[in-house]
């Protein structure tokens, strides 16, 4: 039942070439920073990642990114990630692009075993009849479109069926976690870290505090562990290392 392993560079040995990832965070909001880097270290490349955003200010799987480790990225936005704009016009990278509720819910219908759903959402758009481009040749034109999806009434309401997301891996961070894998979330972490963890074949947590079983009281767990199987405990200065993606400050 003790799933700490020593650090995230034994938690994160087994990645390979071509493997999938999904990853919690939003923003630099609860991203696993840490594991993310032993990730670039394992050298591994081809990666497929499921991530709400692709990282952002040099962090977060924009290393990866810029390093030309990844091959496809779905998520909900481009954002500010200026590498990640360049390398999806330019046809280096593979991108499909969902509504933000719609991954969410593919990610935790992933996780609950559910391989599909119907909603409204996207319906009347290229998310529902496709054309969506998922690649570009480099030259203005689209390489890859996305395919039409099924569309089917439910009470007089027309909806699109979307596959559940499971990976090969899922990538987390929490605030707090004990040996056994159950977890806590602060505040806004709490985004898309549960259902990332939910998604993954092999889950892999960076906790800011690792406490002894029993320590967390039950109704105060986020996520349970049966959908974690290694846990890794951050340093002070990890843990410490939160960055501001806009900072706003007003004179005194």
């Amino acid at each position: 039942m003790d799933k700490v392993v020593a650090s995230a560079a034994e938690a994160v040995a087994d990645v390979r070439d071509g493997v999938s990832f999904a990853v919690g965070g939003f923003g630099l909001s609860g991203v696993p920073n840490t594991l993310i880097e032993a990730v670039y270290d394992t050298g591994a490349s081809g990666l497929a990642v499921v991530s709400n955003n692709c990282g952002a200010l040099e962090s977060g799987l924009a290393i990866l990114l810029a390093a030309g480790r990844i091959a496809r990225v779905t998520g909900s936005y481009i954002g500010a990630n200026k590498e990640f704009a360049r390398q999806y016009l330019a046809g280096e990278l593979e991108v499909e692009l969902i509504p933000q509720g719609t991954l969410a819910e593919r990610l935790r219908a992933g996780g609950a075993g559910i391989p599909a759903f119907y909603t409204p959402a996207g319906v009347g758009t290229q998310v529902a009849e496709g054309g969506l481009p998922w690649r570009y040749d480099g030259q203005g034109g689209v390489a890859l479109a996305s395919p039409p999806k099924e569309v089917r009434d439910f009470d007089g309401v027309d909806h699109v069926l979307e596959r559940g997301i499971r990976t090969d891996f899922a990538l987390v961070r929490a605030a707090k976690g004990d040996r056994h894998g159950n977890l806590v979330f602060n505040k806004s972490a709490r985004n898309f870290n549960p259902l990332a963890a939910m998604a993954g074949r092999v889950t892999v947590a960076e906790v800011e505090e690792l406490v002894e079983p029993g320590a967390i009281d039950p109704d105060q767990v986020h996520l349970p562990g049966i959908f974690v199987q290694r846990v890794v405990a951050l340093t002070p200065a990890q843990a410490a290392d939160k960055r501001i993606e806009q900072r706003t400050v007003r004179p005194r």
